[in-house]
């Protein structure tokens, strides 16, 4: 119901015209009865109308508190209400529609398809326990064993989109390196499009590691572009090294930039590059040498030849990234948070221990707790068992008032 209006001070000045807008519980965004107040939008005004609120009792609301609100209301679980932060932050079209379809239930309503099968598992195991005598032969059903191993397949599908949903909102931290003058700096300027970088022909310029934020196709990078790798004696440039290894070792991905021509210095660095982290070898400057960009696989490792300088062959590095990254497509992907990632792997531990347990010839009693825990778990991620030491850490990195 709206209503033209106009606003007054305690006093009976009036502030401004605008429209009262009334939202009778439960129907309104938080569940509860509320009242919305449409001014003119100018700060001054909208200040005087705050302190007008405020001296009539009113106070600010905390950060996240109206989505706090309607999430203890039941006008939505967790996951939903975390998906309005995510689509605000988001930093790419993609990273939006992947907050919206988790507003709209899509994350949801995997977890509750997970729920409704652990809870008729649970029902089925501990059925057992009320059948004491008859326990090994109840529990040898082969339709026990084919339903947890489609659960196993379910929660393993769940958290590769989850996994995905969470590189969208929170993007691939990649380090490029390689020895000097290779071209590094010129590769951070050309995916981020502008000159972020000083290029010079002059070895050892970058001395520090540069961060840059960047939206490639979708998917949110930090590019961290490095020093040149080498052994110096300025101890400014080994300062430099040093923290380009550190960037190295701490990055998600590994962009490992060379001249077209590969040296055994190049192979050197590489067999010092962290083993656990996806490297793309670079042979650059094929604008120089000749050679067309093409994409090859050479010792277990996707080995690019593009140029920087030009850009040909970039549009593969993108897709290299966007792969390791596990986002070549975003259809269907869903917004998703460590914390939901957490969640999910240790319902998955539950589920494979309760799968051993019964495997062993166990007690219906091991193989219940495990699936009472992973009920647990998967419960965490909608707010079905959640502490209030969680709630505030998630309400609070809101928006003030969202």
């Amino acid at each position: 119901m709206a209503t033209l209006r106009r606003f007054r001070d305690a006093s009976g000045e009036v502030i401004d015209h605008g429209l009262v807008l009334y939202f009778p519980g439960p129907h309104s965004f938080t569940g509860e009865d509320v009242v919305e107040l449409q001014g003119h939008g100018g700060p001054i005004v909208l200040d005087a109308l705050v302190q007008a609120a405020r001296s009539g009792g009113a106070r600010v609301a905390r950060p996240g508190e109206f989505s706090e609100r309607a999430f203890l209301n039941g006008r939505m679980d967790l996951v939903q209400a975390e998906a309005i932060a995510d689509l605000i932050d988001a930093a790419s079209r993609e990273a939006a529609r992947a907050a919206n379809r988790s507003m709209e239930g899509a994350f949801s309503a995997r977890i509750a398809q997970l729920q409704t099968e652990l809870t008729e598992l649970r029902v089925f195991v501990e059925g057992a326990l009320d059948f004491s005598d008859e326990d090994v032969a109840w529990l040898a059903d082969p339709t026990l064993r084919e339903r947890l191993h489609r659960l196993d397949a379910a929660l393993d599908a769940t958290l590769a989109l989850a996994a995905h949903g969470r590189r969208l909102r929170d993007g691939l931290t990649v380090a490029i390196a390689g020895q000097p003058n290779v071209g590094k700096s010129t590769l951070l300027n050309r995916l981020a499009g502008a000159d972020r970088a000083i290029v010079t022909d002059i070895a050892g310029t970058t001395r520090d590691v540069l961060r840059e934020d960047i939206v490639l196709d979708g998917l949110p990078l930090t590019v961290l572009d490095t020093a040149g790798l080498r052994d110096s004696d300025d101890p400014v440039e080994r300062e430099g090294i040093r923290r380009a290894w550190h960037a190295a070792h701490q990055a998600e991905a590994i962009v490992f930039v060379a001249d077209d021509q590969h040296t055994e210095g190049d192979d050197a660095l590489l067999e010092k590059l962290p083993r656990e982290v996806p490297i793309v070898v670079v042979r650059n400057k094929c604008d120089l040498s000749g050679a067309a960009p093409a994409r090859s696989v050479e010792r277990a490792r996707v080995t690019l030849r593009l140029s920087a300088h030009t850009g040909a062959g970039i549009e593969q590095l993108i897709a290299e990234l966007k792969a390791i990254a596990g986002v070549s497509t975003t259809q269907g992907l869903f917004s998703a948070r460590a914390r939901h990632i957490d969640a999910l792997h240790r319902t998955r531990e539950h589920v494979r221990a309760a799968q051993r347990s019964l495997g062993a010839g166990a007690t219906a009693e091991l193989a219940a707790e495990d699936l009472r825990l992973a009920q647990r778990a998967l419960g965490e991620i909608v707010g079905e068992v959640t502490s209030e030491e969680l709630l505030g850490e998630i309400f609070s990195r809101f928006c003030i008032g969202k």
